[in-house]
């Protein structure tokens, strides 16, 4: 079967643009590196111009997995039942020992937000609870920030026709692909340039942040009545990031996020999504949970609800927060107006909290935390890590400091 083929409607130099930032600024890929690249097949013509610019600065080995939606859905329609709870070890194994060799990792996202939404609700938790468990080896290695890793995107046929439904594929394609561009800053003269600037000024509002110190963040807006205790010794990130193994990164592409890691233990209040959620092929919309002693008692959706449970059941941890991120309503991603239906994306466009796994990267001294050290400090852990949005132009954030006095760090949506 031949797959079409939408490429033309892409503007080859700006997709060259792209692959050029993931390596130089996603990854800052150093000379003698390994790389392991997971991208859908249709995601070709970047995974070759990343593979080019990667062997240009010097890489080691480039070595791509591609996934591909048909054959992914062949498992759902003829899979036996006992297959939905196996997964690939083998695969996981491989990866996490090229990480604890030195490798970079590189995931370019693009399938179709809504592939498994018409496939049995339990069928997609038992296999994403199978492929997380399995996982888990590979991705501590990047959840602890021990390798330089990058995300960026490709526009696929099916996304674009979901983010852009009336009209001609064509141009779906385009306009989805001109939107990435935008959003990952390739559409300027120089992209590299564009990327230390916007670096910069993320770093400014983290140092803020980390001078404040904190104990706790309020959000309060429809829906929302939520206060995030923060993990002790917690240290706000944005931006470019320096790994373990001494490499600055840009982990995501695009990214308009400060970052930190909430405690575990200290979640209270209830709160409501702002933005729809992508996980896996499903679609989880209107979100509600509720928190008592940082964990979700109650939780409750319009779309994706059976999905949303079978997440949450994964691991005790799945039902506490790993990240607390900030972003201004009037990030260039949200000012687009355009809904992405995909978390990458659209995590970027509004605050936002993360389910299950926590960074060690956001802490004190982080590299140097055992993981019981993370956890007395109340980082959390998990197979998991989900981000969804909370954020709008109707939400205020107030920083708690340690005596209870109050700073207001946002209103309606924007820094204060």
């Amino acid at each position: 079967m031949t797959l079409p083929d939408y490429s033309a409607s892409i503007d080859p130099q700006k997709l060259d643009k792209l692959a050029e930032v993931a390596v130089k600024v996603g990854l800052q890929l150093q000379k003698g590196q390994d790389l392991v690249l997971t991208a859908p097949v249709l995601a070709l013509p970047l995974v070759r111009l990343i593979t080019a610019h990667a062997y240009r600065a010097g890489a080691g080995i480039v070595t791509t997995f591609y996934s591909d939606e048909e054959t992914t859905l062949a498992r759902y329609r003829f899979g036996h039942d006992d297959s939905f709870d196996c997964a690939s070890g083998w695969l996981y194994e491989g990866m996490a020992k090229a990480f604890a060799g030195g490798a970079a990792r590189l995931a370019i996202a693009g399938d179709n937000p809504m592939l498994l939404s018409q496939e049995d609700p339990t069928k997609v938790g038992r296999a994403n609870r199978a492929n997380s468990m399995a996982y888990k080896p590979a991705l501590e290695h990047i959840s602890n920030f021990d390798i330089n890793w990058n995300i960026c995107s490709y526009p696929n046929p099916s996304w674009a026709k979901l983010v852009f439904p009336d009209m001609p594929i064509e141009e779906a394609v385009r306009k989805l692909a001109d939107a990435i561009f935008a959003a990952s800053r390739v559409d300027r003269d120089d992209p590299v340039a564009a990327w230390a600037e916007h670096n910069a000024e993320l770093k400014k509002r983290s140092t803020w942040l980390n001078g404040e110190r904190f104990a706790a963040l309020h959000f309060t807006g429809p829906g929302t009545d939520l206060t995030v205790g923060l993990a002790d010794g917690h240290e706000w990130h944005g931006g470019a990031s320096t790994a373990k193994n001494g490499v600055t990164c840009n982990p995501n592409i695009p990214t308009e996020e400060v970052f930190t890691t909430p405690h575990a233990l200290k979640v209270e209040g209830h709160v409501s999504s702002t933005k729809p959620l992508s996980h896996q092929g499903t679609l989880i919309d209107d979100i509600q949970v509720r928190f008592e002693g940082g964990r979700i008692v109650e939780a409750k959706a319009s779309k994706g609800e059976a999905v949303l449970n079978k997440v949450l059941d994964t691991d005790e941890g799945a039902r506490r927060l790993g990240e607390v991120a900030l972003v201004p309503h009037s990030s260039p991603i949200s000012a687009s107006g355009v809904l992405f239906y995909n978390t990458l994306f659209d995590e970027n466009a509004s605050c936002h909290i993360a389910l299950g796994q926590c960074y060690s990267k956001c802490f004190l001294n982080g590299a140097s935390l055992s993981q019981d050290q993370i956890k007395a400090q109340g980082g959390n852990s998990s197979l998991i890590h989900i981000d969804w949005m909370i954020g709008s132009d109707k939400v205020d954030i107030d920083g708690i400091r340690a005596d209870g006095s109050k700073v207001p760090v946002m209103r309606r949506g924007e820094w204060a």
